[in-house]
């Protein structure tokens, strides 16, 4: 006799959690969804890609690079730049590898040193890594230094940039 009670508890205690889960689901599906609210993360205006029409929420952050200009934290960008192995793809003097230069001033994704920042914390497709979150953002801005370096002074010949999309067709 124990034993049915026992029993006969454990499945109303069962029935019970049932029921509550049950009515849980339905208010939840019968609420407004509600925005989940923004990040903080800054985001950087690219006038260029703003579609007409679209209206703006909150105003863009206006990144500066506290180190523009000085001496000690373009040699230290350097440092790091060869330290976060990105004459890898870049080349030792940002000339190119399989990335692209950092010498010719053609930049894909804007060269201000804000957009350079952007690039290098948020990454870009076809292999260009994230690194922001990896290393800090006093680092990022040395390496954003010593890159917007590597085109002063230098006159780069290179091919007519189109922008058109080449098939490779890997033969």
């Amino acid at each position: 006799m124990r034993n049915l009670s026992t029993i006969g508890l454990s499945a109303a205690l069962a029935a019970v959690v049932a029921a509550s889960a049950s009515e849980r689901q339905a208010r939840a599906a019968q609420a407004p969804a509600q925005q989940p609210a923004l990040a903080t993360a800054p985001f950087i205006e690219h006038p260029e890609h703003i579609q007409p029409g679209l209206g703006q929420a909150r105003r863009f952050a206006a990144l500066k690079n506290p180190y523009d200009g000085d001496a000690k934290r373009i040699d230290e960008g350097s440092k790091l730049f060869i330290a976060y192995n990105c004459m890898d793809c870049h080349g030792a003097d940002g000339a190119g590898a399989m990335g692209p230069s950092l010498q010719d001033n053609r930049w894909h994704f804007g060269g201000s040193a804000a957009e350079v920042f952007q690039s290098i914390y948020e990454g870009r497709p076809d292999g260009m890594p994230s690194w922001g979150g990896r290393i800090s953002d006093e680092d990022i801005w040395r390496l954003v230094t010593y890159i917007r370096t590597l085109s002063k002074g230098k006159t780069v010949a290179t091919e007519n940039f189109t922008g058109k999309t080449v098939e490779r067709s890997g033969r």
